[in-house]
């Protein structure tokens, strides 16, 4: 007896589905079209004579035997990335695209004087930027090069410690700077509950315990532009804080905490010549000694 034949493309379309939880979302993470996905769902589903997804309020959820195909799938797709990492990692000729995540203050101020000198040096690759909160994955193929404020914890990432980032309390330019130890009357910008566990939030807490929070975001940029308006005092990258027109640096004994810096890719991307160039360009341009 033969089984049923399933065919790659419609398992990565399940995948897309499954951790998009929408046909919509998966579809534009996919660019294809919403009916599409549906078709090609349906198609699986009928191929394998089983209901893989359930769909709720909330959006699609595994059913017992999508949860099987899910786990297989999730397999066959390491299997795929590999292989393409591995055919890709081959590549010698300095063209092409190249995919870089870091957060949007770190790629606009460190990032993109480098990135413009490789963009002269090298006109036939074609650099991506994407800036996030989340942290894309290597393995996936969501970006080749990855600049994060923590070291990397994922299998098979060739990663090394950039740069040691000192940080500064800022306040607008002409504004007098609260009494260190109290607080009372000032206010703060600071980062979202979500990051509520980063040192520099713990060192404002600390060394201002009565003044008042009154704005959060993820964007330090957004913090370094509020910060100039007067809206309140920023803890913020020193290479930001200093390049904010309208801001000044609070010079007290105790700085907030510095952070490192790292850069990550996956080992099989580690003989492609492209992403090759540009880490020596980035840690000749920007390494700490």
């Amino acid at each position: 007896m033969r089984g049923p034949k399933v065919e790659w493309s419609d398992l990565r379309i399940f995948l897309a589905i499954v951790r998009e939880g929408t046909l919509g979302a998966a579809a534009r993470k996919l660019g294809q079209t919403q009916p599409t996905m549906g078709r090609r769902l349906k198609a699986l589903e009928a191929s394998l004579g089983q209901t893989l997804l359930q769909r709720t309020s909330d959006g699609f959820v595994l059913t017992d035997e999508g949860a099987v195909v899910h786990q297989h799938a999730e397999r066959m797709e390491e299997e795929v990335l590999a292989f393409e990492r591995s055919l890709r990692g081959q590549e010698q000729r300095l063209e092409g695209v190249l995919r870089i995540t870091s957060s949007d203050w770190f790629g606009a101020h460190m990032l993109s004087p480098v990135l413009a000198e490789f963009s002269r040096l090298h006109p036939h690759v074609t650099l991506e930027l994407l800036t996030d909160t989340r942290f894309l994955s290597l393995a996936r193929r969501e970006a080749e090069l990855a600049f994060r404020i923590q070291p990397f914890t994922e299998p098979d990432v060739v990663s090394r410690k950039l740069l040691r980032m000192p940080y500064g309390l800022y306040i607008r330019t002409g504004t007098r700077a609260p009494v260190i130890g109290d607080g009372e009357g000032a206010s703060l910008i600071t980062m979202d509950t979500a990051f509520g566990d980063m040192p520099d939030v713990a060192w404002l807490r600390r060394t201002l315990p009565n003044a008042r929070v009154v704005f959060r975001s993820n964007a330090r940029d957004v913090h370094a532009r509020l910060c100039a308006q007067g809206i309140g005092l920023a803890v913020l990258p020193r290479p930001l804080g200093d390049a904010t027109q309208g801001i000044e640096r609070v010079t007290w004994q105790e700085e907030p905490p510095s952070r490192d810096t790292w850069l990550g890719y996956h080992r099989d991307l580690r003989r492609l010549a492209r992403l090759r160039a540009l880490v020596e360009l980035v840690v000749e341009r920007l390494a700490s000694d």
